[in-house]
């Protein structure tokens, strides 16, 4: 349907300035809602208003006054009655106090990190309505129920490479503050796309309750992982193995380098990336060795935990090795587990704690449907990394 524009003209008569448009909206909306009422109100009666020789037992009985808020604003409107107090209009229920479009403002401002305080003042100032902190909450807890669903869906049978970490919030429990993980695991499907298998919350990590974890993802459908990705916790790739025991395990490169930096001053760090990223972009094990040996010579007199620690988990480093470049470079150039973290830690920073597990989830969950909209595309030369996938892997590569 299209409004001629002799329509429009007489509408925007006397508008003259972008301040003007923003009283239009409400008004075009509320006469729109009224007229709309009043359209379902003669579909109920089944007769026009004033329309006479109708026999019916029942009739229109006036109207009544409603305060709603939409992304426009808020806006008194008037809802017809019927005398049977039978009408149950649709287009704005009984006991509905938004409409379309208010609920995402809601949500999206949530998403952002925003908290409760801020929503409250953002909607103040650009709507000139006052929202409670209940009915935010009201709002958002809707999520939840698309939460659980999320958790529960079915998920591929492969993976061709999955992450798994943990990142660490403050929640209220039993009245104290408490440390607790939130468990993620970051799946690349077989067409090179980046997937969110699920989050769970737990009082630490460990690697008794990644078994926990991965034995759900295995009765939600996962088969088989080609290469699991992880951080160096003492327990972990036994757990992987005791779920998927074809899997093979790689030492999470992102998290080393990470880790090594933590004790270096500002002055030293470029300097130390540098002799790092030799050791884990070396063509074959023996260089990888040599220059591992070369940064201990160097950096040993002042940073002997980096190449100690190097050293110590060197087996489930060197599974990178046994790889073709072009699956490596897979591992590698995908390891968006840590800008994912780096993305929710900017999203929660504005939080000094939260008051549930519920809370921390629903804040989470809207972050990551953002976050994953940009996941549409297969990460670069897929192509050729799957074909060197199906070569390392064989019959267990579905092409």
């Amino acid at each position: 349907m299209t409004i001629k524009a002799e329509v429009l003209d007489e509408i925007l008569k006397g508008y003259t300035n972008p301040e003007d448009f923003k009283g239009i909206w409400n008004e075009l909306q509320k006469a729109l809602l009224e007229r709309m009422l009043q359209g379902e109100m003669t579909n109920h009666l089944g007769y026009e208003k004033n329309e006479k020789g109708k026999n019916t037992e029942n009739s229109r009985n006036g109207k009544s006054r409603k305060s709603i808020i939409s992304e426009f604003g808020g806006m008194e409107i008037e809802v017809p009655r019927d005398r049977a107090s039978e009408f149950e209009p649709q287009i704005i229920q009984k006991g509905q106090r938004r409409f379309i479009g208010f609920d995402d403002k809601i949500i999206s401002m949530y998403a952002r990190g925003m908290t409760t305080r801020e929503i409250q003042a953002h909607l103040q100032e650009i709507y000139n309505y006052e929202v409670s902190p209940d009915l935010i909450s009201d709002v958002t807890d809707e999520v939840i129920k698309e939460v659980v669903e999320w958790q529960n869906r079915t998920i591929d049978n492969l993976y061709m490479i999955t992450y798994f970490d943990a990142i660490m919030v403050k929640v209220k429990d039993n009245g104290h503050l408490t440390n607790k993980a939130v468990y993620l695991a970051l799946g690349v499907n077989t067409e090179g796309k980046k997937e969110l298998l699920g989050m769970w919350i737990e009082q630490t990590e460990g690697a008794k309750f990644w078994l926990k974890v991965l034995t759900e993802l295995k009765n939600r459908g996962l088969n088989d992982i080609l290469i699991a990705c992880v951080d160096g916790l003492k327990g972990f790739e036994e757990a992987i193995h005791t779920v998927f025991p074809k899997t093979e395990v790689q030492l999470c490169i992102v998290h080393m380098v990470r880790n090594s930096l933590k004790y270096v001053s500002w002055k030293d760090r470029k300097d130390v990336a540098t002799d790092l990223r030799l050791i884990y972009n070396a063509v074959t094990e023996e260089e990888a060795g040599l220059n591992l040996a070369n940064f201990k010579e160097k950096w040993d007199n002042r940073y002997p935990s980096i190449g100690k620690s190097w050293e110590g988990n060197w087996t489930k480093i060197i599974t990178y090795f046994a790889y073709p470049g072009d699956i490596r470079k897979a591992i590698y150039t995908t390891n968006a587990i840590e800008s994912l973290n780096m993305s929710l830690r900017k999203i929660i920073k504005n939080r000094a704690s939260f008051p549930t597990d519920e809370a921390v989830l629903k804040l989470l969950f809207l972050a990551l449907r953002n976050i994953s909209k940009k996941w549409t595309m297969p990460i670069q030369d897929w192509g050729k990394a799957m074909n060197q996938f199906a070569l390392h892997f064989g019959e267990r590569v579905q092409l």
